[in-house]
């Protein structure tokens, strides 16, 4: 899509998030408090992402998740980050090719068995409730 169509779609913060490659400040989304169940999807393109269980308080301010959702694996691509002076692994949409957040290795606990914390922008994310 040409970058056109994705600024008339998305709000300015939106787009410095998600096709920019910009990060929202911690704490400041509406998704990163969230409890309720459902799924996680792609703002831009609605491609399916999180599941609502696999969602954990990191203490980072960001919705961070310990794994795709089962049916979603291959919407969430990975890649290479060596921005602002520092080596770290993107989480990009495979579908639209927009920027979610990045993936970071943690120690596995009780809340994260995967030893992988997705830390997700909201502003990348809607939000389907089970019952929606």
């Amino acid at each position: 899509m040409p970058d056109t169509f994705w600024r008339k779609k998305l709000t300015d913060e939106e787009y410095r998030v998600l096709r920019e490659k910009g990060t929202e400040p911690a704490f400041s989304g509406v998704l990163f408090d969230n409890h309720e169940t459902g799924m996680y999807q792609c703002k831009t393109c609605g491609e399916k992402l999180f599941a609502s269980n696999a969602k954990f308080d990191s203490g980072t301010g960001w919705p961070s998740f310990y794994e795709a959702a089962v049916k979603a694996k291959g919407n969430v691509k990975l890649q290479k980050d060596s921005s602002h002076g520092m080596l770290r692994t993107e989480v990009i949409c495979s579908r639209c090719g927009s920027h979610l957040g990045h993936v970071f290795q943690e120690e596995k606990t009780e809340k994260c068995p995967t030893g992988k914390r997705f830390c997700i922008n909201s502003l990348a994310l809607d939000f389907k409730g089970k019952n929606r």
